[in-house]
C-alpha cells in the first residue's frame, strides 16, 4: 500500500492523522452501487470535509469519478489547480457578483441560484463570446439556497432566460434525508419534480449521502454523496454501512501521579478519586477537538478516560487501569480509530460527523495511505 505526508514531520508534530484513500474509493463504490447505475458524483467542499480535497479526487478519479462540488470559487479555483482539467467542478454557492470571468477562465461551472446569479451568468456568456455551461438549484423546502418557486414561475418558458446558457443539470437539496420517515422528504421531491419541468430539461440531481438511501424514487440522474464518502454514518441510528476512513493517533506530552482528591484541569472539574495516575496529551480545542466533548482515548485496547476539560492544546488522561510505566511520554493513544468512531466522538460532543471531520486541526502530521 503506497503512503505519503503531508503538514508538520511526525518527529515534532503533537498528532498523526492517518487518512485511508482506499476507504474513500471503497465508499465511493458502495455508494455508487446503489444508485443501480446511475452516475455517482463526489462533494469535495471544505477541502474534502477537512481530509485534503485533492488527495481525495484523485483516488476517486480512479474508480472513474469525473464530477466533482465545491461550495466556494475559491475551492474550485485550487482543485482545478490541482487535479487538472479533465473533470467538472461545480460551485454549490454560485459565483459572487465580479468574479464569473474567474470561473470562466479556470472553466468551473456555477450553481446558480438565484435570478441575479442567472443574470451575471447570461452576461459572462455574452462577455465570453460563447455557450458556458451552469447548474440551476431550485429551492424544493429547504429555505437555504436555490431559486423559490416564484422565481422559477417567473422564468419558466422564458428562452431569454438562459441564452448563453447551457443548464447541464437541475439541482436541489433534502434537508431531512438522515430521518427516512420525516414527511419533507417526499414532500421534497414532489416540489423538486414539479419546479424541474417548468426549467430546461437536463439531468437532475437530488440524492445527498442519506438521500441515497431513501431509494430510487430520490436517485434521479446523478449522485452526490458528501459525508458517507470519509465514513460518517448517513443513516443515524442504523449500522454504519461505509467503512472508516480516519484514524487520529496523540502523543503523550508527560505522565504524572497524584494523590487523592487533588484537582485535575481547569477549575478543578475534577478530583483525584484516591491516588491516580495522567497521562497529558498534545491535543486540544485548537485541534478542533471540542472543548465539551468528555471522551476518552484508546490503548492497547484499554479505554483512557479524559480526567478534566479540554484546553487549548493538551487533553489529561486517566491511566491508572494501565500497568505502572505501560504509557511513557512520546507514545500514541488512539482518539479516532477502530474502538472510536467519528461519530462516536460527535456523539460526546452533542454535535455531528460533519463538524468533526472539518475542524480537524493543521498541526496533525498527515499521512495518506491506499
Amino acid at each position: 500500500m503506497t503512503s505519503h505526508s503531508t503538514g508538520p514531520d511526525a518527529a515534532v508534530a503533537g498528532a498523526v492523522l492517518t487518512i485511508d484513500l482506499a476507504a474513500v474509493r471503497e465508499n465511493y463504490r458502495r455508494l455508487k452501487a446503489r444508485l443501480d447505475g446511475k452516475p455517482c458524483a463526489a462533494v469535495v467542499k471544505a477541502n474534502g470535509y477537512g481530509l485534503g480535497a485533492a488527495e481525495v479526487c484523485r483516488a476517486l478519479m480512479q474508480e472513474g469519478c469525473d464530477t466533482f462540488f465545491v461550495a466556494h470559487l475559491s475551492e474550485g479555483l485550487d482543485l482545478r489547480a490541482a487535479i487538472g482539467n479533465a473533470t467538472t467542478i461545480y460551485v454549490l454557492n454560485g459565483v459572487a457578483p465580479g468574479s464569473e470571468a474567474e470561473a470562466v477562465a479556470a472553466g468551473l461551472r456555477p450553481v446558480l441560484n438565484s435570478l441575479d446569479q442567472l443574470a451575471a451568468w447570461r452576461s459572462a456568456a455574452k462577455a465570453a463570446g460563447r455557450t458556458l455551461p451552469a447548474a440551476v438549484q431550485v429551492d424544493s423546502g429547504m429555505s437555504r439556497l436555490g431559486m423559490a418557486p416564484s422565481e422559477v414561475d417567473e422564468i419558466a418558458g422564458s428562452n431569454d432566460a438562459f441564452a448563453g446558457i447551457d443548464v447541464t443539470l437541475v439541482m436541489s437539496h433534502l434537508a431531512c434525508a438522515d430521518e427516512p420517515e420525516h414527511p419533507a422528504n417526499e414532500l421534497q421531491r414532489i416540489n423538486f419534480e414539479a419546479l424541474r419541468r417548468k426549467l430546461p430539461s437536463a439531468p437532475a440531481s437530488f440524492a445527498n449521502s442519506s438521500g441515497i438511501f431513501l431509494g430510487q424514487p430520490f436517485h434521479f440522474d446523478l449522485g452526490r454523496p458528501g459525508v458517507a464518502l470519509y465514513g460518517v454514518n448517513p443513516t443515524p441510528g442504523e449500522p454504519n454501512p461505509m467503512v472508516s476512513v480516519v484514524r487520529l493517533d496523540v502523543k503523550v506530552v508527560q505522565t504524572r501521579e497524584i494523590g487523592d482528591g487533588v484537582g485535575i484541569g481547569y477549575g478543578y472539574a475534577s478530583r483525584a478519586r484516591l491516588d491516580m495516575r495522567l497521562a497529558t496529551i498534545a491535543l486540544g480545542y485548537a485541534d478542533g477537538w471540542h472543548r465539551r466533548a468528555a471522551g476518552a482515548a484508546w490503548f492497547e485496547g484499554e479505554r483512557l478516560p479524559f480526567a478534566g476539560r479540554v484546553s487549548m492544546d493538551s487533553i489529561i488522561l486517566d491511566i491508572t487501569s494501565l500497568p505502572p510505566g505501560k504509557l511513557k511520554a512520546g507514545d500514541l493513544v488512539e482518539l479516532i480509530g477502530p474502538n472510536q468512531s467519528v461519530d462516536d466522538v460527535a456523539d460526546y460532543a452533542g454535535t455531528i460527523g460533519y463538524e468533526i471531520l472539518t475542524g480537524l486541526g493543521s498541526r496533525f502530521h498527515r499521512v495518506y495511505r491506499g
